[in-house]
């Protein structure tokens, strides 16, 4: 009796101590539960609370799962994810990198969702790549700051002096004569305005001009004859003579038989047709006189700096010639001509010549003014990428992480380059460190080039990954020059098990009796916006996964 009653008391305590032990452990629970949760976290529309998981870290299993929820939700790119706290930048096939959609749903590539991507926070754009601080000083990652202000866009460019071609004058004869005298004797005199060129003896005038003086004579006997008068100076106009030389035949009563050609302009002879004795004609050209009071200057512009020009720009120009000196003008024309070899277009400038200082032939300096003075982003040309179709600057977002931006480019002076579209000023963007993009890359393979690797006990630089991939396969279907099929998780590309489309090789390199059903192992590459292509392709060996 005793012993039963002491094996009931035992059993009351056990039980009394379990149900106590029960209580303290959910207690302590519940306190443990309530310290690890932040204060005033947001919820989601269902109650619970976001996940703090970094979706850049997502694998693409978990981002088909948010664009499921995405879907159910009604969610779109702008709207805040309310599991994660973040907006949505857009949705995209990991398989086909460089398109993006603004909605949900499926992809117009593969048979699989797109996936969403992320603004803000360390859950940043899942395009964007994490680089540890050692892997940066092993790559000599260097970053620079968007900056505003004026792009000295001022076009410097070197020339050669020539003639103006608009400044020139043809002397000719306006009569049959001789040459008595010429007062130049070679060409590249200089002559000054009014100068005497040459003495022309004419013998049609003398008789024109006796004719009107006999006919002057008697008119002033009688006025009748004014009539005879008028005609007799009508024909020395008709023998060449300019109205000064009828008037000083009117005026001294004299023959002048014998005229001096002088120089209409201030110049230098360029060309010399006639010498002493010599028999001209009317209209034959006697000698060419160059102005020297202004001269063209012809320089190459590059193509991608004449934009900037117009004609009338203002020029100033300098030449070892007149040191201290310089020369001021403007921009006449851009010639409409591109030199192919070196993409530059030929500019016609007219510079002041005082002094007439430059000649043809003179080597000069010229600066054309800057056309523009306004504030604009600027970004050190070095660190845009040009990838042929469009420009690409990695943005440094902090903590290590990097993220690929679209850049519209303006001009480029120096050593800078006008940011018209894309960044902000203060951004900061990786300026060296570009030797790991190859110029033929897609965006997709500068991330890869870009993503760490592992840590290991060497401590070397991240490599970079191949651009081709393997993986044995089971073909589905084949259309054409399209192959459907199903392969295995594929790590290094953290694609999972599906089925997809793929662009067979050329048929000399497909394997024979090439159907539905067949095993092979495959050699691809990815490809920006399209299906990847194959670039090898044979039978799956024994034992290949079906």
């Amino acid at each position: 009796m005793k012993t039963s009653n002491w094996i009931g008391l035992t059993a009351v305590a056990l039980a009394t101590l379990s149900a106590v032990g029960y209580g303290a452990w959910t207690v302590g629970m519940n306190a443990g539960m309530s310290m690890a949760m932040p204060q005033g976290a947001p919820t989601s529309a269902d109650g619970t609370t976001p996940s703090t998981q970094d979706p850049g870290a997502w694998t693409i299993t978990q981002g088909f799962e948010a664009t499921e929820r995405h879907m159910r939700d009604g969610l779109k790119a702008g709207d805040v994810d309310p599991v994660t706290g973040l907006r949505i930048l857009n949705y995209h096939d990991p398989m086909v990198p460089g398109k993006n959609f603004d909605a949900p749903g499926k992809s117009p590539f593969m048979d699989m969702l797109l996936v969403p991507r992320y603004a803000g926070g360390n859950a940043a754009d899942t395009g964007g790549v994490t680089v540890s601080a050692r892997t940066q000083q092993n790559l000599g990652l260097r970053t620079v700051e968007v900056t505003e202000g004026r792009l000295d866009s001022a076009v410097s460019v070197a020339g050669n002096v020539a003639w103006n071609e608009r400044d020139q004058v043809l002397v000719s004869a306006r009569s049959l004569g001789f040459v008595e005298r010429l007062h130049v004797r070679a060409t590249q005199d200089r002559v000054a305005q009014g100068a005497p060129l040459a003495d022309i003896y004419v013998p049609s005038w003398v008789a024109a001009q006796e004719e009107y003086l006999a006919v002057a004579r008697m008119a002033e006997q009688d006025p009748q004859l004014q009539a005879l008068r008028d005609a007799a100076a009508q024909r020395m106009r008709q023998a060449g003579m300019s109205p000064a030389q009828i008037q000083r035949v009117v005026r001294s009563g004299s023959l002048h038989p014998r005229f001096t050609l002088t120089a209409p302009l201030a110049g230098v002879v360029t060309e010399l047709m006639v010498s002493e004795g010599a028999t001209v004609m009317p209209g034959m050209a006697l000698l060419r006189l160059q102005g020297t009071n202004t001269v063209w200057a012809e320089g190459q512009v590059p193509e991608s700096q004449a934009a900037q020009l117009q004609p009338g720009t203002q020029v100033s120009a300098t030449s070892t010639a007149a040191p201290g000196q310089t020369f001021t003008g403007r921009l006449q024309a851009l010639l409409p001509s591109v030199d192919p070899a070196t993409r530059t277009i030929k500019a016609r400038l007219e510079l002041a010549n005082p002094q007439g200082r430059l000649v043809p032939g003179m080597f000069v300096q010229m600066r054309f003014a800057n056309p523009s003075a306004r504030n604009v982003l600027l970004l050190p040309s070095d660190a845009v990428i040009h990838t042929g179709q469009r420009s690409v600057v990695m943005l440094a977002e902090g903590e290590g992480r990097f993220s690929p931006v679209e850049v519209r480019t303006g001009r480029e002076a120096g050593d800078q380059t006008e940011i018209l579209q894309g960044l902000q000023a203060g951004q900061k963007v990786v300026r060296s460190g570009q030797f790991l993009i190859d110029s033929e890359a897609s965006l997709n393979g500068l991330l890869a080039r870009l993503s760490p690797a592992p840590e290991a006990a060497s401590e070397k630089p991240a490599a970079s990954l191949p651009t081709t991939h393997q993986t044995d396969a089971l073909v589905e279907a084949v259309d054409g020059n399209t192959v459907t099929l199903q392969h295995p998780a594929i790590p290094a590309l953290k694609w999972p098990a599906m089925s997809m489309d793929f662009q067979l090789p050329p048929a000399d390199q497909r394997p024979k009796n090439l159907s539905a059903g067949s095993a092979v192992r495959i050699e691809f590459e990815t490809r920006d916006g399209d299906v990847p292509q194959i670039t090898r392709i044979e039978p799956a060996a024994t034992g290949a996964q079906r």
